[in-house]
């Protein structure tokens, strides 16, 4: 039996879900290929006989020799005569190595038995999905305490996009994240978040405009009538010359929500490479590698002491380095 954590073996591969039970999902680490597939080309045969796979994937398999066949690695193009033993020595599904932990940082901001608080950095995502499915946040989770894999999507209750940096709450029991999931709803989540707006920002104000699917651009989201219900308040904090630093609180939280109501109202974020296109010709913000967003502040009340608890976290240090270039044009 070959004990390799990355193995899947060619029976459970080819076998249907609910035939997976027991002792027998470990048992045998190779299948046969039937009499009734013989004279068929290698591939062909093999597709028949993992119809969950793609040719092209299982070829590619056979290229890199990772399908064998009576102990060989063959040509796809092979006839078989059918009764030959096949092994698959193929990397897991995604989906599987998605809920794997991995020994990946994290910047604690508070932790106790019920919650974890954590100042996520820009540039990690923070749940596996097509594109991300390891080297995620929901990763680092399950490395830094294992118990986690008992509470659904490790203790995750909202998220912060890819490339947005600051606070987020992780649930440690089933009971926390129930509780966190009703003070979201209830919209008393107190979400405060600092970002850079291109063009001057004339006063501060409210966006209430659903969001939705871009009607279009299936990656993008957008102001539509039909969308859910959406609200963000914000404040000026400082003037610069081409741009305005904001601070935003969010009553809802929709996917997108800031640099989507930003951009509504004609000020995207700086950065933003989906919703902030224009120029500024200013090269320290044209050049700015991401969406200038960090939430530097959270609030809510502890799902088990009931206590009110808030904590702050300093901005993140490409953002603080780019107020101090712009230092010398500030109003």
């Amino acid at each position: 039996m070959n004990e390799r954590a990355d193995y899947i073996p060619a029976a459970i591969l080819a076998a249907p879900p609910d035939e997976l039970t027991g002792e027998d999902a470990d048992a045998c680490d190779a299948v046969t290929i039937p009499i009734e597939l013989g004279g068929l080309r290698l591939d062909q045969a093999l597709a028949k006989l993992f119809p969950q796979h793609s040719r092209s994937r299982l070829q590619g398999w056979l290229r890199d020799g990772l399908i064998r066949v009576d102990g060989a690695s063959p040509d796809a193009r092979r006839k078989v005569c059918g009764g030959e033993s096949v092994e698959i020595d193929a990397p897991p599904p995604p989906e599987i190595t998605a809920q794997l932990p991995e020994d990946i940082p994290l910047d604690v901001v508070f932790e106790d038995e019920h919650l974890l608080v954590i100042d996520k950095p820009a540039g990690l995502v923070v749940h596996p999905g097509s594109g991300n499915w390891s080297g995620t946040l929901l990763n680092a989770l399950l490395h830094h305490d294992p118990a986690l894999a008992g509470v659904p999507r490790a203790g995750i209750v909202h998220r912060l996009d890819k490339e947005t940096s600051g606070l987020m709450v992780v649930a440690k029991t089933l009971v926390a994240q129930t509780e966190l999931v009703r003070q979201l709803q209830a919209r008393t989540v107190k979400r405060h978040y600092l970002a850079l707006a291109q063009g001057e920002v004339r006063a501060g104000g409210t966006v209430d405009a659903p969001i939705g699917r871009h009607p279009t651009q299936r990656t993008r989201m957008a102001v539509v009538g039909n969308g859910r219900p959406a609200v963000t308040h914000y404040l000026i904090t400082a003037r610069y010359r081409r741009a305005t630093l904001l601070e935003c609180r969010l009553e809802t939280g929709r996917t997108h929500q800031i640099r989507v109501h930003m951009a509504h109202i004609g000020h995207p974020l700086v950065g933003d490479p989906v919703y902030g296109l224009r120029r500024s010709g200013d090269a320290r913000l044209d050049g700015f590698a991401r969406q200038a967003l960090h939430a530097f502040r959270l609030g809510l009340v502890h799902p088990h002491s009931g206590e009110a608890m808030q904590w702050e976290v300093p901005m993140a240090d490409d953002f603080a380095a780019l107020l101090e270039a712009l230092e010398d044009e500030k109003q």
